[in-house]
């Protein structure tokens, strides 16, 4: 009887034991759970910032080359196309 009284004293011990690992590496789950959620979420921001970083600037280059078009018809009116070549005096 004193045999099994021990054991039941050692086995409540590691079960205590136990208990505070499994509450400790619950907790550090939590904690990498609301970082890693965090990340994805900075993630997810990141990528739709890029995605409109590359739409501005495909307007930009678009405009840019639009610009360039009528800058070089302005200094040289001989490119332009027919009809709207202006006439020198």
């Amino acid at each position: 009887m004193r045999d099994e009284e021990a054991e039941r004293g050692r086995l409540q011990s590691r079960i205590c034991k136990l208990s505070r690992r499994l509450s400790d590496i619950s907790e550090r789950l939590a904690g990498l759970r609301s970082a890693r959620a965090h990340i994805d979420s900075t993630i997810a921001e990141m990528d739709t910032a890029s995605g409109q970083i590359l739409d501005n600037s495909q307007t930009l280059l678009d405009v840019l080359k639009k610009e360039m078009g009528d800058l070089g018809k302005a200094i040289d009116p001989q490119n332009a196309p027919v009809g709207h070549r202006q006439k020198r005096s």
